[in-house]
């Protein structure tokens, strides 16, 4: 799936607020760079982390509640 459309439909899990969006995609990326275990089956080595936490929140395994009640 194309960036923008994985864009897209992670915006609908944050209301289309792109700013949520940017932050939320930061925060998990920051994650998964210290070593969180990813919740998406991706290629190794080949995908960021930025687009890795993309992934996650399109497939809703990532929502703003939820990274809220972790901190």
């Amino acid at each position: 799936m194309r960036t923008e459309q994985l864009t897209a439909k992670a915006l609908e899990f944050v209301d289309g607020d792109r700013y949520k969006l940017a932050l939320l995609v930061a925060a998990r990326a920051g994650q998964l760079a210290n070593g969180a275990e990813a919740l998406v089956t991706t290629e190794k080595g080949t995908s960021k982390f930025a687009d890795i936490a993309l992934l996650e929140i399109a497939e809703g395994k990532i929502s703003v509640e939820s990274y809220i009640e972790e901190e």
